[in-house]
């Protein structure tokens, strides 16, 4: 999606699609998007050693995500060096002689960006224009995507989509999913349906620090009045990390309270995206938390750290009263009496 910025057109742009066509590399990049491609792609120009500003109209990078999620990728962005310029509308963009230029608006006063190259990354649409939709009947949601049911089927009984003209995730993971549910019921059609379920699906933003999550997040569980627990695992605890030199970030579990069902999981840190899958696995089948602390994990890897999270809630939980006994018990064997 392009954002209504006065110019634009004017300046030869560049978007997630387009980017992988540049030949060299802009020593000045402006990246316009806070989401998970722009923070991805402003760290990445960023490692190869690109001048990167990066600007949004929000208040904090990865605005999905939870705010201590957002504050530990600033951090890194700009201890990398990129210029994270938050809460900055842009409104104007043009060329002065061989010099191209950006003019925002941050409370109220006019902020100008001089840049080499720019990319928008301001968010993605399903492309559903130009293949004929409209002469087939087939309906479109107000999101603007192919309206589906679960088995992958429009409102054109031979007719199924998938991926990211479909929907509601814009994942490669999630498009291959879904695929397997379209073809299926396809080719069967009327005789056979298998459905899909989008109860759990895991995403990851490749940035460091990796950032993973399945689930609710604590902000989503306030707005949707989920009632939750919290439990946090800091990764300086953990021995792998500590000796990789991999010890910044976290395990955030949301669970229901006093139970160990586990409502969504974020992680932040080394290798989120790989951590984050037995958390999936036990949420897919309804296993809670004591699952993962029955199964035993190699030490030492960073895969310890979900058992390790998983412990600090039982930790949370113990009976108190269990604990005051055993003191009494412990101390009474130490008198000797």
């Amino acid at each position: 999606m392009l954002p209504p910025i006065h110019g634009l057109e004017s300046v030869d742009f560049l978007t997630s699609e387009s980017v992988w066509n540049l030949k060299s590399l802009p020593k000045r990049l402006l990246v316009i998007g806070a989401g998970p491609i722009g923070c991805e792609l402003a760290q990445a120009f960023c490692h190869l050693g690109a001048q990167v500003v990066q600007l949004d109209l929000k208040s904090r990078l990865l605005p999905r995500e939870d705010l201590e999620v957002s504050d530990l990728v600033r951090m890194q962005f700009q201890k990398d060096g990129i210029s994270v310029l938050t809460e900055h509308e842009p409104v104007k963009m043009g060329r002065e002689g061989d010099q191209n230029y950006l003019e925002a608006l941050h409370k109220g006063q006019v902020v100008r960006i001089e840049f080499d190259r720019v990319l928008i990354a301001a968010g993605r649409k399903s492309n559903v224009e130009g293949i004929g939709l409209e002469k087939a009947g087939v309906k479109l949601n107000s999101a603007g995507a192919i309206q589906v049911n679960s088995a992958m089927q429009t409102n054109i009984r031979n007719i199924f989509a998938c991926g990211d003209v479909a929907g509601p995730y814009q994942y490669t993971h999630m498009a291959s999913y879904q695929a397997f549910f379209a073809s299926i019921n396809a080719m069967l059609s009327g005789f056979w349906r298998i459905r899909a379920n989008h109860r759990v699906v895991p995403w990851a933003t490749y940035v460091t620090p990796e950032v993973a999550r399945v689930g609710v997040s604590e902000i989503e569980a306030r707005e949707l009045d989920i009632c939750y627990e919290v439990t946090n695992y800091e990764l300086s605890k953990l021995d792998r990390a500590r000796t990789d030199g991999e010890s910044q970030g976290f395990i955030k579990i949301l669970t229901v309270p006093k139970k160990d069902k586990i409502l969504g999981v974020t992680i932040v840190g080394h290798q989120a995206g790989e951590l984050i899958g037995e958390f999936v696995l036990a949420m897919t089948h309804n296993m809670g938390l004591k699952k993962i602390i029955d199964a035993i994990h190699v030490y030492p890897t960073m895969y310890e750290a979900n058992k390790l999270a998983a412990n600090e809630w039982r930790k949370n939980h113990l009976p108190k009263k269990y604990v005051t006994w055993a003191k009494r018990f412990f101390e009474w064997r130490r008198s000797g009496k």
